[in-house]
């Protein structure tokens, strides 16, 4: 689904992004340009990164060895 319908940019790339080391919204929107234009999708693109640095800690705390 397009997020940044100014920058042609889809949720799959901001939760890609964000996974590949761009935890943080201010690193996506730079590599990204997401939300530089009309920023009518900050809020949705913001939602997105929050929700795959969640998925990332989860991931880790559940296959830490023991």
């Amino acid at each position: 689904m397009y997020v940044c319908l100014c920058k042609a940019i889809t949720d799959s790339q901001i939760k890609q992004a964000a996974d590949e080391g761009d935890g943080s919204f201010r690193a996506v929107r730079e590599s990204l340009g997401v939300a530089t234009v009309c920023g009518s999708c900050a809020c949705e693109a913001k939602k997105l990164v929050k929700a795959s640095a969640r998925s990332s800690t989860e991931d880790q705390l559940l296959y830490q060895p023991a």
